[in-house]
């Protein structure tokens, strides 16, 4: 099939998945709804808010020292599922709105906890058709994500809390473009200027997102929810190879890409601890590495708290910062100490 030919059918092609996804979510949704009234039963955390302030203060990003620590007491479920909730918020809204031009309605955004505004986003103006395609994609699923977890939890479901992907100087993403060293110090990172600078973009969040759910997988008690994890694993994963392959594939004419990915990966390990786990597209002779793993290939973990980590854009113990400027709504909410 010519790259023309696969043009026209894309929006065939995405009627037809939609479609099917919106079957198979009210299915889906169901079955977990389900599940979840049964475990949450009797406990009285499925509700509970626990953000505590912090400084907001975001250090200079370096090599972390410190192990990571634990997340605090044992999480019930819906504790569990609700920061994988907050996740799915920053992620739709900033596909959502790279790809739409605008973010989710505010029936989606509603709950427990203290609700929060956007900051910034915006639409993307494609070059390329296929990044395009792949933005409307990814973007679908996202905000999929938001609506499954919102009705599976219900009213323990928490709102959304502020999210900042804007693009000035002082954004979470300048700033972290800034420690990576994308763009000098002060300078403006903007996620929306380009096919490319969207697919860094993307690439910051996409791996952060499989390993979070591939930690969170082991302290999930339900067999129901193991399997909607799962399947949410497998579709983050699906969005990680996505943007490594796009990336990988813009690097033969934009070979600094390489590079960048590098860089966020670098800035990623600096935040999470003293482990070098994080990769980019292509460590190693150029040769592609689009699935980033150990030894074993297989992919590596972070808990939550070491995803705050990257988020709040701090190695240190706090509890708001980077994306989520006034902290995560839920009882888990704070990174762990690797300064």
């Amino acid at each position: 099939m010519t790259k023309d030919l696969l043009l026209e059918a894309l929006p065939k092609l995405e009627a037809r998945r939609a479609d099917r996804r919106a079957f198979l979510r009210g299915a889906g949704v169901a079955t977990v709804a389900g599940g979840l009234m049964l475990s949450g039963c009797g406990d009285s955390n499925n509700n509970g808010v626990n953000v505590v302030p912090g400084s907001g203060t975001t250090p200079p990003l370096g090599t972390g020292s410190a192990n990571p620590t634990n997340p605090g007491p044992a999480l019930s479920d819906p504790d569990v599922l609700n920061f994988a909730l907050n996740l799915e918020y920053l992620e739709a809204q900033f596909y959502a709105y790279a790809a739409t031009g605008a973010g989710l309605s505010a029936s989606a955004v509603t709950g427990t906890g203290t609700q929060g505004a956007v900051t910034g986003g915006r639409r993307v103006n494609f070059t390329d058709p296929l990044v395009a395609a792949y933005a409307r994609e990814i973007a679908g699923d996202e905000v999929a994500h938001v609506l499954f977890l919102r009705q599976a939890l219900g009213s323990a479901a928490v709102a959304q809390p502020a999210i900042d992907i804007g693009s000035s100087p002082t954004s979470a993403f300048s700033l972290a473009a800034q420690a990576a060293g994308l763009v000098p110090a002060g300078q403006a990172f903007d996620p929306y200027a380009s096919d490319d600078n969207f697919l860094l973009a993307a690439f910051l969040f996409e791996d952060v997102g499989v390993t979070a759910y591939k930690g969170a997988a082991p302290l999930i008690t339900n067999r129901t929810f193991v399997e909607a994890s799962a399947g949410i694993l497998a579709a983050e994963a699906y969005h990680a190879g996505l943007v490594r392959t796009a990336l990988f594939r813009r690097s033969v004419a934009t070979p600094s890409l390489v590079n960048a990915t590098e860089a966020i990966s670098n800035a990623r390990d600096s935040l999470d601890g003293p482990a070098d786990l994080d990769q980019g597209i292509a460590p190693v002779g150029g040769a592609a590495n689009i699935v980033p793993t150990d030894a074993n290939a297989v992919a590596f973990s972070r808990s939550a708290a070491q995803v705050l980590n990257i988020v709040y854009l701090n190695r240190a113990s706090v509890s708001r910062g980077g994306f989520f400027p006034n902290g995560v709504n839920g009882a888990v909410n704070t990174s762990a100490n690797n300064a």
